[in-house]
This record gives structure tokens, C-alpha cells and sequence, in this order.
């Protein structure tokens, strides 16, 4: 290979980057000019560029990614779209790009960059170099009149629904998978300063959010992404180490931009559609930028939320254990034999407001399709982790939830209508060997169907789990704990719409488990235990349904106490003669707290009878063990799905009862 190569880069980098160039030219040639067609494709496929330029690429080759990155950008943060002048500049770099691409594979000379492209990275001014790329009014957007943050307002915006919608929806989707991508990133960050692919991943987040909100003209959120972007930039440059500040910067800005991600699905969902969406962000600005001046902060500042209580991921500035240097200082009866096992839909759940989810489907998908898919998912660690886990035989395409739920309710009526049909007594009556052989294959075509609708639904508890990563790292902050959370059987899959009513329940569980159970560092140290706590969140198959389990090794329950609580607040009589998991059952009576003092985790008395409730109106349960001064754990039993289940038709005189086969203990 040529010397001009950096060390790192190989015959295999450069077929890469002839791959992506050659995707670079199908993309250029369906772009309409002064339209929009195409941009989103073509900055994933510059991220991937920019991606192969950081393994050490040759240096016309870092280059040309530079020069196509200030048009990209240009194009992105400017009102408008693709300019024929633009379009031609693009299909010049093509050209050049791939006659150096060729001169490297050959090993021979490489062709300069001409003169007007270098102009760009000589530093010049951002804004002459964009006005002079066929993008004059971007130079406002790109830079703006310096201004005091003091002095200058909240930043807002105003979506324009009728126009954007589905642009808006699509941006609203990636946003989420991004956001939380960022999130489990910093706080792996958190426990590998140094992991640059981590680095790298939420770099690349940050920027494809902040292109996706300059394609929409959303400057507020566009200019705070730019910010947490050049952040993680001078990380990635080695300028900076990742330290608390730079950890808690990340996390505070990473909370605006999801209250107003938050705010723009609330405005396509019809709340208050057209409203300015506000959230005060110069504060968070300041803090970012002087942490990439490597300065210590004023104060601890949280991200202000306009008209809703701060959420329990507000990050406060309280010193906590860490590997990571100090900064300065959410029945129809079915008529079967007794004793055998019938499909059974109970009622309909409450439907939650339409969302989004990914189903699996085959990879002879549309191209189109899939390259809207690999576009949308540029920058997600986690996303691409799955679609790497799950081998080569299946991607992803999204649907709304109510389609979804309207084919499982269609599945479960079509088996209900099936049993009826064999079952009925003039079906039955009929003595043909044909009839029978086709009733068989109707019964086994309506199960298997009826298997696949429950899979459709199945997610797994993956994404619920890692939200607690964010809330046991905050609560530890705020409470000076040093907590550590093990995640297990993160993949383990139930029912959408149990995953979404257990969050709430896990959020105040969790919270109980961090505030009451387990010690300070002292009191730990103290008691001959290690200064750092463990809080062990797990889910299984078992039982015939799922078992979520929260096991921490704090004080555990003192049951003393908890009976002397009761009975001082009339809940249970002296002298009752209670259990041990009679009295550790009283914590979910409702105003039970045996808290000291009121804080804004506990002490009200509400919350764990809410927690049984919902636990209880999703068909499950909770069970309790404890061992004073080695820990508690709260085990949940939880049905598989909510949508179709078998039960076992029994007759009681004229009545007839259907027992699902979950209760049935032996038969």
C-alpha cells in the first residue's frame, strides 16, 4: 500500500469507502434540485464516511469527508434545500472522491484537493465558507450574532404540523431510540472513561439529531446538539477527559432535548398543536461551554421543566463514588370438552396513545425500505447491536400500535369463531373423514397463527431495564450512595403493553430500594459490608408466565418495626398474630410509610399500594423476602401477555366457568 495511507487503514477500508461512494452516487441521482429528496439518506451515508476518516485514513480522504461535511451541514441548517449548484458541487466531489479512492487501491499518485475546497478548511469563517457553497442564507443560521446567554430568551419554535407531519413523526421516532442511546452511553461512559467506541457512538448520535432537527428548521434544538456535539468532539480529539462535569453536562442537555422531543409528540398526538414549544436552555449552553473550556461550574443547575414536575433523572451536583476523575472541585366462553385446553381473549386492555414499533421482517425487503431503516437507526448503538445480534435473515420496518393491536384482537375473534365451528354440535354430527382432516389443518393453521400474533407483541424488557441505569446513577448522586446496578435477562420478552404499565412500578420499586434499603458508605463500612450497594434487577421465564425480581443487599425490612407502625396506625389489631410475609405485606397498605421524615422520594405513604394495584390489575402479583440487615427482594409474577391465553372449560351444574390453565394446579 501506498505511504500516503494512515497505519490503521487497510484494502478492506478503502473497499468500504468505495461501496459507500458508490451508494453516495444512486442517492445523488435521484435529487430533485430545490427539494428535499434524499438528505437524510445522504448525511448517514457522510456519517459513515466520517466514521472510516477516523481510523486513521489517508489525508485527501479525511479531507474530502471535511469538504462534504460544510455542504452537508449547510444544507441542513439553512431554510433551504438542494440548489442545482449544490447538486453539481456534489457530483464534482463524487468524481474526485473516486479517483482518489482508485490512486490509493493503485497505489499510486492521488489527486489534489482543488484549491476552492481547501479554502473551506483554511479557516475562513464558517459563514463565508457556507455562503460560498451556493448557500448564502445559511450564514445566519450557521453564525449567529454573538449575544449574552443572559440576555437572551428561551429558546422555542413553532412546529408547522400541517405541513411536516409525517417528516415531524419520523424525527419524533428517531429522536426517542436516539436519546436513549445517548443516555446508556454516557453512563457506560460513566465506568469506561476511555471507550472510544462509546465516545464515538454518542458523538455521531448527537450529530445525526442535530441534522435531522436542521432539516426541519428546529433551531433551538439544532444549536444545543451542536453543542453537546463539539463537546464530545474535543473528547474525541483527546483535548478533553471525560470527567463528572462533561458526564453531567451530557445527561442535563440530553434531558432538554428529551422534554422537547417530548413536547413535539405531545403536538402530534393533539395537545395544544401549534403552540410555541419553550424550554430554557442557556443555562445548560453556559454549563457545556464551560466545560469544553475545561472551567468547573458555578452551580449545580437542572434542567428548568415548563409546567411539570422535574422527573426523577434531574441531575444534582452532590460528589458520589466514581471510577471517573473528580471535574472541579415509561371472554367470549369458547365452547370445548371439559379438560381440554381452549383459546381464551379476556377483555381488551385500555389501548395506550399510537406509537411506533419495529417488527422483524424478511431481508428481501424493498431497498428503499431498508435504506430508510439503516438511515434512521446511523447512530444507535443499541439498534444496531440487535439487528447484529439477530444474524443476517431479518430487519426491522415500523407500524402503528393500533394496527398492530387490531390484528391481534382480529387473530384472537378468528380463533374464537374456529373453536365454534368444531365444536358445533351439527358440525359434529356430520360422519366424513374429509371434514375431519380439514377441521385438523383449519385447527392447525388457526394455532400457529394465533403463536405468531403473541410474538408480534412480545418485546423485549431490554429497554425498561436500562431506564433504571439512568434513575439508580441520579438517585445515587443526589444521596451521596455509592449504588451499583446489575442488569439480567435483559432479553427476555413479554407483552408490549406489560412492559409499558410495569414502568411506573419498577421507577418507585427501584426508588424504595435506593432510599430505604440501602445504607450510606459509613453505615455500610460500619456493618462490614462493601461501601458500594447492589441493586440486582432481573427477569426470567418461569412459572408458566414472567418473574421480574429487585434484590438489593441494604438493611432489609425490620418487621418490629413495620408491625409497631401498623398498629399504631389502626391498620391491624395488637397481639394479631401475623407472619413474617403477613407483615411484610403490610407495606402496601395504603398511607403505610415507616419513613421519618418526608422527602421527595418517600416518606408520604403513597406509592406501594399504587404499585400493587397496577401490578395486580395486569393479572399478577408480588411476593416479598427479607432478612433484616442482609437485603430484601421483591419478586413479581407477571402472565406472558395480556392479548389471548388458553383456560380450561369446566361445567358446574347448567354453569360453565373457563379457568385459565396458568391457575391450574393439576387436572
Amino acid at each position: 500500500m501506498s505511504s500516503s495511507l494512515g497505519e490503521s487503514w487497510t484494502t478492506e477500508n478503502i473497499d468500504s469507502a468505495v461501496a459507500l461512494i458508490s451508494q453516495m452516487a444512486e442517492e445523488l441521482a435521484f435529487v430533485v434540485p430545490d427539494r428535499d429528496s434524499g438528505l437524510l439518506a445522504i448525511n448517514a451515508l457522510t456519517m459513515d464516511l466520517e466514521q472510516l476518516a477516523e481510523l486513521d485514513g489517508p489525508t485527501g480522504f479525511v479531507a474530502g469527508v471535511k469538504v462534504l461535511r460544510v455542504w452537508i451541514d449547510a444544507i441542513l441548517d439553512g431554510p433551504v434545500s438542494f440548489s442545482a449548484d449544490m447538486i453539481e458541487k456534489l457530483g464534482n466531489w463524487h468524481g474526485w472522491m473516486s479517483s482518489l479512492l482508485v490512486a490509493l487501491d493503485q497505489d499510486v499518485a492521488t489527486p489534489p484537493l482543488p484549491a476552492d475546497w481547501s479554502a473551506l478548511l483554511g479557516g475562513a469563517p464558517q459563514a463565508q465558507a457556507t455562503a460560498s457553497q451556493g448557500s448564502p442564507s445559511a450564514s445566519a443560521v450557521v453564525a449567529p450574532v454573538a449575544q449574552p446567554e443572559e440576555a437572551r430568551p428561551a429558546a422555542s419554535f413553532v412546529l408547522d404540523i400541517n405541513a411536516d407531519q409525517e417528516l415531524l413523526r419520523e424525527f419524533f421516532s428517531e429522536s426517542v431510540e436516539l436519546l436513549q442511546d445517548i443516555e446508556q452511553g454516557v453512563l457506560v461512559l460513566e465506568e469506561k472513561p476511555g471507550d472510544k467506541n462509546t465516545i464515538n457512538s454518542i458523538f455521531r448520535a448527537f450529530h445525526t439529531f442535530k441534522g435531522g432537527a436542521g432539516f426541519l428548521h428546529l433551531a433551538a434544538l439544532g444549536e444545543l446538539a451542536h453543542e453537546l456535539e463539539t463537546l464530545l468532539d474535543a473528547v474525541r480529539k483527546g483535548e478533553l477527559s471525560i470527567n463528572r462535569e462533561i458526564i453531567d453536562s451530557i445527561l442535563a442537555g440530553g434531558d432538554a432535548l428529551k422534554w422537547f422531543t417530548r413536547e413535539i409528540g405531545d403536538q402530534l398526538d393533539g395537545v395544544n398543536p401549534g403552540a410555541p414549544i419553550s424550554v430554557p436552555t442557556q443555562h445548560i449552553l453556559k454549563r457545556v461551554r464551560a466545560a469544553l473550556r475545561g472551567e468547573a461550574p458555578a452551580a449545580a443547575v437542572a434542567v428548568a421543566k415548563a409546567a411539570e414536575p422535574v422527573p426523577p433523572a434531574v441531575v444534582a451536583e452532590v460528589p458520589a463514588p466514581s471510577p471517573l476523575p473528580a471535574a472541579a472541585p415509561a371472554p367470549v366462553p369458547v365452547p370445548v370438552p371439559v379438560a381440554a385446553p381452549a383459546p381464551v381473549v379476556p377483555v381488551a386492555a385500555p389501548q395506550p396513545v399510537a406509537t411506533l414499533v419495529q417488527v422483524p421482517v424478511a431481508k428481501t425487503a424493498a431497498p428503499a425500505v431498508a435504506a430508510a431503516a439503516e438511515s434512521a437507526g446511523a447512530a444507535e448503538p443499541a439498534a444496531k447491536a440487535s439487528r447484529e445480534g439477530g444474524g443476517s435473515t431479518g430487519g426491522f420496518v415500523k407500524l402503528d400500535t393500533e394496527k398492530l393491536d387490531s390484528l391481534v384482537n382480529l387473530v384472537g375473534e378468528l380463533v374464537i369463531a374456529q373453536s365454534m365451528v368444531v365444536q358445533n354440535p351439527d358440525v359434529q354430527s356430520i360422519n366424513s373423514l374429509q371434514l375431519l382432516r380439514c377441521l385438523r389443518q383449519l385447527s392447525r393453521v388457526t394455532t400457529e397463527l394465533q403463536r405468531n400474533a403473541m410474538s408480534l407483541r412480545m418485546v423485549p424488557i431490554r429497554n425498561l431495564f436500562q431506564k433504571m441505569g439512568r434513575l439508580v446513577r441520579d438517585l445515587g448522586v443526589s444521596q451521596n450512595k455509592q449504588v451499583h446496578l446489575v442488569l439480567e435477562g435483559e432479553d427476555t420478552e413479554l407483552d408490549r403493553n406489560i412492559v409499558e404499565k410495569m414502568g411506573d412500578p419498577l421507577i418507585h420499586m427501584i426508588r424504595n430500594s435506593v432510599d430505604h434499603g440501602l445504607e450510606g458508605p459509613d453505615e455500610r463500612v460500619a456493618n462490614g459490608k462493601p461501601a458500594m450497594g447492589t441493586v440486582r434487577l432481573s427477569a426470567s421465564h418461569q412459572r408458566g408466565g414472567i418473574v421480574i425480581r429487585i434484590q438489593d443487599d441494604g438493611r432489609g425490612l425490620n418487621t418490629d418495626r413495620i408491625l409497631a407502625k401498623a398498629v399504631e396506625r389502626g391498620l391491624v389489631r395488637p397481639n394479631a398474630g401475623l407472619s413474617e410475609s403477613e407483615i411484610h405485606a403490610l407495606i402496601f397498605l395504603p398511607g403505610f410509610s415507616t419513613a421519618e421524615a418526608i422527602t421527595d422520594l418517600s416518606g408520604r405513604g403513597v406509592g406501594m399500594d399504587v404499585v400493587l394495584g397496577n401490578i395486580e390489575s395486569l393479572r399478577g402479583k408480588v411476593e416479598i423476602e427479607s432478612v433484616f440487615g442482609k437485603g430484601t427482594t421483591f419478586t413479581i409474577l407477571l402472565p406472558l401477555t395480556l392479548a389471548i391465553i388458553d383456560g380450561l372449560l369446566v361445567a358446574v351444574g347448567e354453569d360453565r366457568y373457563i379457568i385459565p390453565t396458568l391457575s391450574v394446579r393439576e387436572s
